[in-house]
């Protein structure tokens, strides 16, 4: 026979307190006007008991059932942006509410399936989280829902976190700037004319704006362009080696992306050249395998735990700004810019 679930009463009899007093003691209201002694009683009680509050009942009264729903499409099964729910799950941890994960590999009538799941148990809000930021269509949702696009946005919920791909651009290039590099930098992963109609995501378009502005702001032009079908490191690798046979005076690679970096690194190997010594590399993401690479690839990194947390506290701000939240793209510096010769 299963045990019986230990009350409030039980607590508050244990402790020799109303069950009213107990109730404010363990709801951590600060001023109960009970004496310490009191507050310590009620504390040891619970603890010896092994009380644990009705949840359920908790949310009837409070309208409030602490749980979040943390809708995504690939975030849970892929390693890339993992980081996302360990932020998410470190936040809500820290708010005493728990994560209802639910993965819909971007299928539609998944979608909708979680949404009704995570609305049939009454959370306190859904947070939608997607691998590559781009614009979500959301299926409709009852007006009262607080909703945070995580790496995503959408028209119906204006409220986003993002990262700030402008800012991290513009790093990128003033780490090369500030290491001397003026002439022979190179490109990879994007060309202008190329891209023009290919299809990338909104914090694409921010992070290449952010290149472009700061080159342009310091007096600097790319000595060549290529563009890849995919940021994988083979297409970086047929990037470089393609850029190499053509030119002779490159000098700093600036590589849209980690992986495009990996293959850039092989490219660069065949020909004989070496990093940093030869020619310099920055790159973005901060994955896993930049720090495997030797040298180390310096990086503006994808900041996912921030973004995760952030996403949690603006879901339960009562006062958050109906707007796009950029959270910052830290600069991991290892060694694969040469360093400055002054």
């Amino acid at each position: 026979m299963a045990n019986k679930r230990v009350t409030l009463a039980d607590v508050a009899r244990r402790a020799g307190l109303s069950t009213a007093a107990a109730s404010l003691i363990l709801n951590g209201k600060s001023d109960t006007r009970l004496s310490p002694e009191a507050h310590a009683r009620v504390t040891a009680a619970a603890e010896e008991l092994g009380y644990r509050p009705n949840v359920a009942a908790r949310g009837l009264r409070t309208r409030k059932t602490l749980t979040i729903g943390f809708i995504s499409d690939v975030v849970a099964t892929t390693r890339f942006a993992g980081g996302l729910i360990q932020g998410a799950l470190d936040a809500a941890e820290k708010a005493g509410h728990v994560l209802l994960v639910l993965e819909t590999g971007g299928d539609p009538a998944r979608e909708s399936k979680a949404i009704a799941a995570v609305l049939d148990r009454q959370a306190d809000g859904i947070i939608f989280a997607v691998m590559r930021a781009r614009e979500l269509s959301v299926p409709d949702i009852p007006q009262a829902t607080n909703v945070v696009m995580l790496n995503a946005t959408s028209k119906k919920h204006p409220v986003s976190v993002l990262p700030d791909e402008l800012a991290g651009g513009r790093a990128a290039v003033a780490l090369l700037a500030y290491a001397g590099h003026r002439d022979g930098i190179a490109l990879i992963g994007h060309n202008e004319e190329i891209e023009k109609n290919r299809s990338r995501s909104a914090t694409v378009g921010q992070r290449i704006a952010g290149i472009r502005a700061e080159m342009a702001g310091r007096g600097l032009r790319f000595a060549a362009e290529g563009s890849c079908p995919e940021w994988e490191p083979r297409h970086g690798y047929d990037a470089t080696r393609a850029l190499l046979e053509r030119r002779d005076d490159i000098r700093a690679l600036l590589c849209m992306n980690d992986r495009l970096a990996f293959g850039a690194y092989q490219a660069l190997a065949d020909r004989g050249l070496s990093v940093p010594q030869d020619v310099s590399v920055v790159s973005f993401d901060n994955d896993e395998l930049a720090s495997y690479l030797r040298p180390g690839l310096t990086t503006v990194g994808l900041p996912h735990e921030a973004m995760g947390r952030a996403s949690v506290e603006l879901l339960l701000d009562r006062n958050r700004r109906s707007e796009s939240h950029l959270i910052p793209m830290p600069v991991v510096e290892r060694g694969s810019i040469r360093p400055r010769a002054d």
